[in-house]
């Protein structure tokens, strides 16, 4: 998918300028809360209509003040997921799911509702009513909604937000899989810089109402290192545990990871904070740390006055942040050997 925008709104003493060129199936939005995400969306969907500008999707324009184009929503084949699920209460979980289906042109119906309910397991929710789901089920049934209305391309909106951690890293796998399944692109929006890292290929970056800059979801993570309550989050994806101890031992590197909260047999994704990585310029004698891994620094960058550094263990990559003048008092340059050391507890499982 490419998508061109270059538009302007007005609302209130809140104004939106933005232009950017985007190429991709798997985009998002980032900023703050008010950077004008949301507006975007609603320019994009046609819910709203830009004061000025054009919008265009693979060469088909949506809008455009110049040549007086304003294609309605239900011209542009574009389908959101928002925030709350939105579901219809007088319509049951099949009733809803069918309801843009039922609406969409035969000619473009190209997406088999069978395929969407086993997809998203669904079929055990089909016969009930939409007040006895839970947050995680209503997510599931109006992204099967949206993907039924069969869109040339789906907008999700802050879809995780109203969700705890538990229901939003469940949501996650079904999100992605539709996409994949079905080959529908996405502009997905958050604020969140994990978020953006598990959904995403490249970023269009918001703030105070203009698109700032377009970067990859790592180089995102690596500039709000140091102001993020997180620091930089290391994901990895691990397999074929063992149980050693009363922990779960993952082969990674040249060695294994320890791991306290794995599952056994199981192929597991787990987010690492770069502060919970200790660094060491020589093997210590003992420690309570049940990680303690040879690296190779590859690389040194800026994040606000911290210092990320870049490990690598046979291919295998992690993100430590130090300040500066530990860096100096370790000696740590790109090349030099360095051992990290990391608590079994300090990885937590996303799945």
């Amino acid at each position: 998918m490419r998508l061109q925008i270059d538009v302007a709104k007005t609302q209130g003493h809140f104004t939106l300028q933005a232009a950017a060129a985007v190429e991709g199936q798997r985009t998002g939005i980032f900023g703050q809360s008010g950077c004008g995400k949301s507006t975007l969306v609603h320019l994009i969907s046609g819910l709203l209509q830009p004061d000025r500008g054009e919008i265009a999707i693979d060469g088909l324009t949506l809008f455009s003040s110049e040549k007086k184009i304003s294609l309605p929503p239900e011209q542009r084949r574009i389908a959101i997921v928002f925030q709350q699920a939105m579901l219809f209460p007088h319509l049951g979980v099949k009733a809803n799911l069918l309801y843009g289906y039922k609406r969409c042109s035969k000619a473009n119906r190209r997406i088999d509702p069978q395929a969407i309910i086993d997809v998203l397991q669904l079929e055990p929710l089909l016969n009930r009513g939409v007040n006895r789901l839970s947050g995680g089920e209503k997510q599931r049934v109006a992204l099967g909604r949206s993907v039924l209305s069969n869109p040339r391309l789906l907008l999700m909106d802050e879809p995780l937000s109203a969700l705890d951690d538990t229901l939003r890293f469940q949501i996650i796998p079904y999100l992605k899989s539709v996409s994949a399944e079905f080959g529908i692109p996405y502009l997905f929006i958050s604020h969140s810089v994990l978020e953006m890292q598990l959904m995403t290929d490249r970023i269009l970056v918001m703030k105070e109402g203009k698109i700032i800059e377009e970067t990859s979801p790592d180089q995102l993570a690596r500039n709000r290192m140091a102001t993020s309550q997180t620091g930089y989050l290391n994901l990895l994806h691990l397999e074929e545990p063992s149980v050693e101890n009363g922990l779960y031992s993952y082969p990674w590197g040249s060695g294994r990871l320890l791991v306290s909260d794995g599952q056994e047999g199981k192929t597991s994704l787990f987010e690492l904070s770069s502060r919970d990585i200790i660094l060491f310029k020589q093997h210590p004698k003992a420690i309570s740390a049940r990680n303690l891994l040879a690296c190779t620094v590859t690389e040194l960058f800026r994040s606000d006055g911290r210092l990320g550094v870049v490990l690598s263990s046979c291919g295998k990559k992690l993100i430590a942040e130090i300040v500066r003048s530990a860096a100096e008092e370790l000696d740590i340059t790109e090349g030099s050997t360095i051992f990290a050391a990391i608590k079994a507890s300090s990885f937590r499982r996303l799945d």
